[in-house]
């Protein structure tokens, strides 16, 4: 299944307390667990003014409709194609 990251405009994000990702975090779990499993969020990197989400889904739709149900912003998905890390360096 595709993975993709999502990236979330939201001023400030950085500033956002522990109580506040938890409860964006519960309402994000509630709604994916009614989409059911063909999509899941694996983990969110939270930046000064930006949220940058990896989730898996079989495609860019899914995700749109999650951000819609959520009301959260979902200002570019996009497909990741492969991954490297350090041992791609190797021969």
């Amino acid at each position: 299944m595709p993975k993709f990251i999502i990236e979330r405009e939201i001023p400030d994000a950085g500033k956002l307390s522990a109580q506040d990702l938890q409860s964006i975090s519960q309402k994000s779990c509630s709604i994916l667990n009614a989409m059911g499993p063909s999509i899941q969020w694996l983990e969110s990197y939270v930046t000064d003014d930006k949220i940058y989400c990896v989730y898996i889904a079989p495609d860019a739709a899914a995700i749109q409709q999650h951000a819609e149900q959520g009301g959260f912003p979902a200002n570019r998905i996009s497909e990741v194609k492969t991954i490297i890390d350090p041992t791609s360096a190797e021969s």
